[in-house]
């Protein structure tokens, strides 16, 4: 469908935009007005993601982005969490001769942050700054959720992303929904999971906690924290003892059944429900049921990937896809959930540390060749650190300067103390945000962006579907573009040059143009196209005539032999086991109505009232066994850290499993020991105990940690 931006009777303005929340994609318009703004859904629109237009509450929320406390002007600390307006002249120049000055010193020493919640054209420019400057240490918050997938599908299918699309969950059979709330973190996509239900389909749920989307389930697995390879072995041994392997896709498009045979034999149903909890005969009809469907997909999220075996998780579960033929086929595929509304765009466009845009690997000569002439720098073969690695090097003085653009880590990084004593040990912190975060309140020099709505440029969902948003809000104050601050940066270091050779960008189209070039997944997803198709094109487009590729892996994998390479994994101990000093398993979790470090969400005065604050999910026993009682105020306690909540007795979590949902800031308590891989954090199997305390303790100590900066 061509793009409507048209005026309408009494002078009113309805542009088409992508909801700056989840990895969804929804469509919906916000209608500008002689009076105001409005939202209105995008219900005329075929072929995206939100078919129906519907969207979730948070995407109803949307327009509380104006909140009155947005970043209008550049600003310059006096003191931590002191500052003065300065002009942006002056805050350029400061961040660039920071920059420069360390960057000549030792660019190892420099670090940068992406984001999620920006378009693909900043994502771009902020990595291709950091490589110029002679560093490849930039990450973005895809280390914190699905590092583990991009790593996991990569070693298996060759490319770190979801095979298939939403239509194809709704023509399966059979979905497996593993260590994934679908129903209250992707709302909108889990309508195609009911539609598929409502058509006979199968839903299996695998989870540590009873959720809102297990109240579908045909079969729910409630697994102990940190015990998912030892499951998904126990699957492939029912599988494989009773011959229900897709014998041919095995022979012709796979390679490694042979070992994988001799791993999984010792897991047996009956040895799985010793380390997991989950009775063999629910694993079995389980596995039985997977291999038999015609199509089958296996969903997951942050309950399979933050894990320190998150890499191998992953593997696990692609292999589980593969031997059973359920990839490359409508109907079927590997479909990870990513979080925020860019993180798969931020990935594809090289805000990681190992590769250039477009997955290519910075250690390769051949491309690091390419991207010297194409940007004309000098490029580093060295692989960065990533976000976690940093804190832990700025703790030793290794990492000096940290430029963060739409990120919260003091929030979202795990063992977020050590985190904050990190960052204040910077000799030089910038952040670019909409609004003063706790991470913010840190920073030399803070500069105000514009939100998604206050500009525009191209957004990759978690199908690979790349869309336009278009501008349809006026920033606030002297609020600036991402794409606009990178530049300026960029040009004020000294990169000058002409064309891909420097910063001189007028556009995000522009941008996107120069993206085209250097990304062949990209290179025929162009602005004009995205701009009249509002339904997007997915990746791989290696030309412009090209219609895109939904559906991947049909003939071939994207492996150096174009085969599937099954993994043999052993399960292994999460980094923390319950002891007699920390009893139980604290596990991490999400409202339907937050996001994230509730930056925005918690700006919203709806989405506030009706989640106000946080609460500690404990089984009956344990609420005995502890003297915990239902609504009143308990401590959860790690070994790094403390934080209060109301309890909340329920049958939702097994005996020796607590949950807490972590927006508050519950990642004061959670675990930064990281996948030797993935090198994501290991925060959904946390050792703890819990006590009860008075409310007046709990609020004197909730108090004391926003003193420190460590919860919202």
């Amino acid at each position: 469908m061509h793009v409507d931006i048209c005026v309408h009777g009494g002078g009113s303005l309805k542009v088409p935009v992508v909801c700056p929340y989840c990895g969804v994609g929804c469509r919906l318009y916000i209608e500008r007005t002689p009076s105001g703004y409005r939202l209105e859904y995008a219900d005329d629109i075929p072929g995206i993601p939100n078919e129906n237009g519907r969207l979730c509450p948070k995407g109803n929320a949307v327009l509380d982005l104006l909140s009155k406390d947005r970043l209008r002007k550049p600003l310059k600390a006096k003191e931590e969490g002191k500052f003065v307006e300065v002009s942006w002249g002056e805050a350029i120049k400061e961040v660039a001769e920071r920059l420069r000055e360390v960057a000549k010193d030792d660019p190892r020493q420099l670090m940068f942050f992406g984001s999620a919640k920006t378009f693909n054209e900043p994502n771009y420019l902020i990595q291709k700054l950091a490589r110029m400057l002679g560093t490849n240490n930039i990450d973005h918050c895809a280390r914190l959720c699905h590092s583990s997938t991009v790593a996991g599908l990569k070693a298996v299918f060759g490319a770190g992303a979801m095979t298939n699309t939403y239509r194809d969950i709704e023509m399966a059979d059979v979905i497996m929904i593993w260590g994934h709330n679908y129903a209250e973190t992707h709302p909108v996509g889990f309508r195609y999971v009911i539609k598929a239900k409502e058509r006979g389909a199968k839903v299996i749920v695998v989870d540590p906690r009873f959720t809102r989307t297990a109240w579908f389930s045909d079969l729910f697995l409630q697994p102990y924290p940190g015990t998912d390879i030892a499951l998904a072995n126990g699957m492939m041994h029912v599988i494989i003892k009773h011959g229900l392997y897709d014998k041919e896709f095995v022979e012709k498009r796979t390679l490694g059944f042979s070992e994988l045979k001799r791993t999984v034999e010792k897991y047996t149903p009956e040895r799985v429900e010793e380390i997991t909890g989950v009775p063999a005969e629910l694993i079995e009809e389980a596995a039985v049921t997977f291999a038999r469907a015609e199509n089958a997909v296996i969903t997951w999220a942050m309950g399979l990937t933050q894990s320190v075996h998150g890499y191998d998780n992953v593997r696990a579960v692609a292999t589980l896809i593969a031997i059973t033929g359920h990839i490359g086929r409508p109907g079927n595929g590997a479909s990870p959930m990513r979080g925020q509304n860019n993180v798969q765009g931020a990935c594809d466009l090289g805000v990681l540390p190992n590769v250039f845009p477009g997955y290519q690997a910075v250690t390769d000569p051949e491309k690091r060749r390419f991207f010297e002439e194409f940007w004309g720098a000098e490029l580093s073969g060295e692989v960065g650190l990533t976000t976690i690695e940093a804190t832990h090097e700025a703790e030793k003085g290794r990492v000096k300067a940290y430029y963060i653009m739409g990120e919260n880590p003091v929030i979202s990084e795990a063992n977020s103390e050590r985190a904050i004593k990190a960052l204040r040990g910077l000799e030089f912190l910038v952040v670019q945000d909409i609004f003063p975060t706790e991470t913010a309140r840190l920073a030399d020099i803070v500069l105000p962006a514009t939100s998604m709505l206050e500009n525009e440029g191209s957004l990759t969902n978690t199908e690979r579907r790349v869309q336009w948003s278009f501008k349809a809000l006026n920033p606030p104050g002297e609020a600036r573009p991402d794409w606009w601050i990178v530049s300026e940066i960029g040009k004020a270091i000294g990169f000058t040059g002409s064309g891909a050779r420097g910063f001189n960008y007028r556009s995000p189209e522009e941008i996107l143009r120069e993206i085209n070039a250097c990304t062949p997944q990209y290179r025929g997803i162009t602005p004009e196209r995205l701009k009249g198709n509002l339904a997007g094109i997915h990746w791989p487009c290696p030309s412009e005539d090209h219609p895109g590729t939904p559906l991947l892996y049909t003939e071939r994998f994207l492996t150096p032999d174009g085969k599937a390479h099954l993994a043999s994994v052993e399960h292994r101990e999460p980094s923390e086991r319950p002891d007699g000093e920390y009893p139980l398993i604290l596990t991490t979790m999400r409202y339907v109505g937050h996001f994230h470090t509730l930056t925005m969400t918690g700006r919203s005065e709806l989405l506030r009232k009706r989640w106000r604050e946080p609460f500690l999910e404990v089984h009956p026993d344990d609420a005995e066994r502890f003297k915990l009682k239902d609504g009143e105020w308990a401590v959860v306690e790690t070994r790094r850290g403390r934080y209060p909540a109301r309890v909340k007795v329920t049958k939702a979590v097994k005996r020796g499993v607590v949950a807490l949902p972590w927006h508050w800031g519950a990642n004061v308590l959670t675990n930064d020991a990281i996948d030797p891989v993935s090198k994501i954090p290991d925060t959904k199997a946390c050792a703890c105990r819990v006590r009860p305390v008075s409310e007046a303790e709990a609020r004197k100590l909730l108090s004391e940690l926003r003193e420190m900066g460590v919860v919202s």
